[in-house]
């Protein structure tokens, strides 16, 4: 059943033209790219506020790009939350970028390297035109690196056109209507970014794709961990409509839903579209108007709000589009849906339209007034704006902007990933507009005689298994960031399993936590490796270790933890049973169990000779 379905779904996506393609955005575990300021993010209140605002200007070929113009044209205002111990006056832009951070470089290098890619002779890097406010200066600088690498994944090779090394952006810490609020401390960390072909043409290609790509970047262990270090955007169209990039897609479980679901929306629209041209429409008539005095004395608490606080209602009129408006093109989202993301890019809170009228307070004989002032004839629809003046008119053209591209059917356009998997307008898509040389930073030429290729994680995990790790331990200490450390230990004790030394490294220090409810920070790779030395050396058992951790957690030197538990010798052990036995005897008549015996020593040596040497001892002593 289950290939059945596969197979059905493979078609259908084969069908209907599904092509996609993923940029991975990573941060790289180093100091930022173009200053000396190390790779933290502070959450804490910060010691400058600075405000800002931007505005787009003209690219190398002399047009200003049209998401940067649409950005400007939102007018916001931008606040910068400044840390003195993360940021210094590259961030600001108040200070030339230093020298480009040469480790950052060598880690792209052996990434490209590791995807077989070809690196460029030499680099330049440029400004892209960015003035949504992630960025202080008003453009991020960006550099190629390398071009023609691959990815093989279960059942394809997958092009991977561009390896490029950016700064990354700042933080957005909250958006109002009229000002968005940045964290710069993230500002400036080291970026690799990856992009494949759209040669991915399954929902789940694209996971798998992802995911590789991922276990790639963590295989050269100098990349960040944890939430928010790498984004995947993707780029999606079908046959008939346009690229979409979709922005965020950050829970990989997530990307065949969030991929189903644009499908969905782009194969509305175009349905849309077909209806349009069915109906003879060539063109959305629109016809806006100020319907504030036709309205004033509405009971609807939506325009009632907005006109007793001076703002105004606009109406719009859309040819050719009645009961379209309400088609569904995502779950939960319609068409008026789409117009509203538009609008609210300009600071109101949403549109109302003729197909869900009558409702929020507006009568059935206001919606037929609206609609008669507006010219709206039969097949017409139409949209209501309640807001202050300036933002009315600006959203009411936004909307305007969308509904007329309703005749285009699918709008190339960025949108973001929503958390219920669906997407939403962003911003419209830019273009080579937006790029210009940096002229602050001299051209490179990469050097990669001295850059090593490391194991792929999964190629380690095959390895470890091969020493006697399990499976799942392998699996683990193969993606563990302290797979270095656990690398140097298997080559410094020869005389311990690999397998103990794993579980000493990664599962003790977690079972004294959970167990004992132990503070384990004290537990660093240098105790560790002191205890290992300790026990290759024969100077203590294997059942010692646990025991001296527990007591370097409690606070105890470790030297005074080792001294407790120093190994007896086949001498001394005996003569510790010896005693042992011979006081339970007196306190006894009855003849020595063997198991109360071995309990009894196990009590007082526990971790002083290896278990299996204390029974057999027993055993003998009690036998002679």
């Amino acid at each position: 059943m289950e290939g059945d379905s596969t197979e059905k779904e493979s078609e259908y996506y084969k069908n209907i033209g599904l092509k996609c393609g993923i940029e991975i955005h990573q941060q790289l575990e180093t100091h930022k790219l173009f200053c000396n300021c190390p790779s933290i993010i502070e959450e804490r209140e910060p010691d400058l506020i600075i405000k800002r605002r931007l505005r787009a200007v003209a690219g190398e070929s002399g047009a200003i790009d049209s998401a940067a113009e649409y950005e400007t044209e939102r007018g916001k205002e931008f606040i910068y939350q400044f840390y003195k111990d993360a940021n210094c006056l590259v961030e600001l832009d108040e200070e030339p970028p230093h020298p480009i951070n040469m480790e950052a470089l060598d880690i792209t290098l052996q990434i490209a390297l590791m995807l077989k890619a070809d690196v460029l002779d030499c680099v330049q890097m440029m400004r892209k035109t960015v003035v949504d406010g992630s960025n202080t200066s008003g453009f991020q600088r960006t550099a190629l690196i390398a071009t023609n690498g691959y990815l093989e994944i279960s059942n394809k090779k997958i092009s991977i056109p561009t390896i490029c090394l950016e700064e990354e952006a700042a933080k957005i810490v909250e958006r109002r209507e009229d000002y968005d609020v940045y964290n710069l401390s993230r500002l400036g960390i080291p970026l690799v970014e990856i992009a494949t072909a759209a040669e991915l043409n399954m929902p789940k290609e694209v996971k798998e794709c992802a995911e590789k790509l991922g276990m790639v970047l963590r295989s050269t262990g100098r990349v960040k961990r944890g939430l928010g270090t790498i984004r995947q955007d993707l780029n999606i169209s079908i046959r008939g409509g346009k690229r979409i990039e979709v922005k965020g897609a950050q829970d990989l479980r997530l990307i065949p839903k969030l991929i189903e679901n644009e499908v969905m929306r782009q194969e509305a629209l175009l349905k849309i579209k077909e209806e349009l041209e069915k109906n003879g429409i060539k063109d959305i008539i629109t016809n806006k108007k100020d319907l504030s005095i036709l309205l004033k004395t509405t009971k609807s608490k939506i325009l009632r709000n907005a006109l007793d606080s001076k703002g105004i209602v606009i109406g719009i009129r859309l040819s050719g589009l009645k009961g379209l408006i309400k088609k569904e093109v995502q779950p939960n989202r319609r068409l008026g849906t789409e117009f509203s993301d538009y609008a609210k890019s300009f600071g109101v809170s949403g549109i109302l339209h003729s197909d869900e009228l009558p409702a929020y307070g507006i009568t059935e004989d206001e919606a037929r007034k609206i609609s008669k002032e507006l010219g709206c004839r039969e097949n017409d629809g139409f949209v209501l704006i309640a807001a202050q003046p300036e933002k009315a008119d600006a959203a009411a053209n936004a909307v305007i902007k969308r509904a007329k591209l309703c005749i285009s059917g699918v709008v190339a356009e960025v949108r973001k990933a929503n958390a219920d998997a669906t997407t939403s307008f962003l911003r419209p898509m830019p273009g080579s507009a937006r790029m210009y040389p940096e002229t602050d930073i001299s051209t490179m030429q990469p050097e990669t005689a001295h850059i090593m290729i490391p194991k792929l994680i999964t190629e380690r995990a095959t390895d470890y298994r091969k020493i006697g790790i399990s499976e799942q331990m392998a699996e683990f200490v193969s993606r563990s960031k302290h797979r270095a450390f656990f690398d140097e230990m298997l080559e410094k004790f020869r005389n311990i399993e690999p397998s103990f030394i794993a579980s000493t490294i990664f599962l003790m220090p977690k079972d004294l936590k959970s167990r004992l409810k132990l503070d384990v920070s004290k537990i660093n790779e240098s105790i560790i490796e002191k205890v290992l030395e300790e026990l290759d050396k024969g100077k203590i058992s294997k059942q010692a270790i646990s025991e001296i951790m527990a007591l370097v957690a409690k606070g105890e030197v470790l030297e005074d933890a080792l001294k407790k538990f120093e190994r007896m010798n086949d001498e001394e052990l005996k003569a510790e049973i010896k005693k042992i036995i011979a006081k339970l005897k007196s306190e006894t008549k009855e003849p020595l169990k063997e198991n109360a015996v071995v309990g009894r020593v196990m009590e007082k040596l526990r971790g002083k000779a290896d278990g299996k040497l204390i029974v057999d001892t027993v055993k003998k002593m009690l036998k002679d």
